[in-house]
């Protein structure tokens, strides 16, 4: 007896899932896989910083993926952010600080996740030699931080614990790449920064450390997914694999610290003991799930932080680009692990 039209299509889609199952798409959610026939042809755009999600998940073994994936390496999260909202990446994670910013601007991103990570890689470099020993001696001075980051806003709250303000200190907005070269040649008095750029210039000499953000900061880091491509079932079924992909990753990561090391030294070129080192002094792991409500509670206050320095206009809200397209499918994907 022939088979009707939607019975070819469900053994079509069975067998599509079967061999994706085999290529090691193990890791798709239940419901929205079944939703799908074949993702084989999504292209998903994924951001990443030198020596995280590309380095993690092949690593692993992590990154057989039943769908292409199209990294694109970048050093800060704002500029994750103006590239989700230019149409140029599917899918990238931030702090809570670029959220806020990218809220007030009207960007065309979504939050579709929490990273829950460790805040000790966040700190306030000074020349080595220089005679600073809290941020009071830096009033007056020439002090480089990344626009729109954590580093902005720990910033601003240390030289507030210390009964400074941003017209106290002569601010300079500088790209990783930017601090780390006016660092070296001395033309800074002090660098609010994060990740292994803090290593760099410990282990060659050129900076300490005079404070860390450490107990500034929440830990949240927010995944960001584009809104126009959100509406693709396919693509949603894909960005939800991927995400689950990256949080096995860490899990399996953060039981072997060395091996994390190993394969993140090489990458960003600072000597494996170093990577080690910090690797090993994370006050929290790496855990993604889907975002809660005071995850939204927690970037207001950010966000009312900047409105009363002047950063942002009164009345930002960040609640409005948070979406729950994806919640599900990360519960049950953490459920899992």
């Amino acid at each position: 007896m022939p088979l009707s039209p939607s019975a070819v299509k469900r053994r079509s889609f069975l067998g599509l899932a079967s061999a994706a199952a085999a290529a090691g798409s193990r890791l798709l959610p239940q419901g929205l896989a079944a939703q799908t026939e074949d993702i084989s042809h999504i292209t998903l755009r994924a951001a990443t910083f030198r020596g995280a999600d590309q380095t993690l998940l092949k690593e692993t073994r992590l990154d057989d993926f039943p769908y292409k994936v199209s990294f694109s390496e970048f050093n800060s999260g704002n500029i994750i952010a103006q590239a989700i909202n230019a149409d140029a990446l599917g899918i990238g994670g931030w702090s809570e600080i670029p959220m806020v910013f990218a809220a007030t601007s009207g960007a065309r991103i979504s939050i579709v996740a929490t990273l829950e990570g460790p805040t000790t890689d966040q700190v306030l470099l000074v020349p080595t030699q220089s005679t600073a020993k809290s941020i009071e001696d830096l009033k007056g001075k020439r002090i480089g931080y990344i626009k729109a980051t954590t580093a902005h806003y720990f910033l601003i709250r240390m030289l507030e614990q210390h009964g400074l303000s941003w017209h106290d200190i002569t601010p300079v907005a500088l790209s990783i790449s930017e601090g780390l070269t006016a660092m070296k040649s001395g033309s800074l008095d002090g660098w609010a920064t994060y990740g292994y750029a803090i290593q760099m210039l410990e282990s060659d000499g050129t900076a300490r450390i005079l404070q860390s953000a450490a107990d500034i900061l929440s830990g949240h880091y927010f995944i960001g997914a584009n809104p126009l491509r959100l509406k693709d079932q396919a693509f949603r079924v894909a960005a939800a694999d991927y995400l689950g992909r990256l949080n096995k990753a860490y899990s399996i990561l953060s039981h072997d610290k060395p091996r994390w090391a190993r394969a993140v030294s090489p990458v960003i070129q600072v000597p494996e003991p170093l990577v080690l080192n910090y690797l090993q002094n994370q006050n929290r792991p790496y855990h993604l799930r889907s975002w809660h409500k005071n995850d939204i509670t927690s970037a207001q206050e950010i966000a009312n932080t900047f409105v009363r320095t002047g950063f942002l206009p009164p009345g930002t809200d960040p609640a409005p680009i948070f979406s729950p397209v994806l919640s599900d499918a990360l519960d049950r994907q953490s459920s899992r692990l």
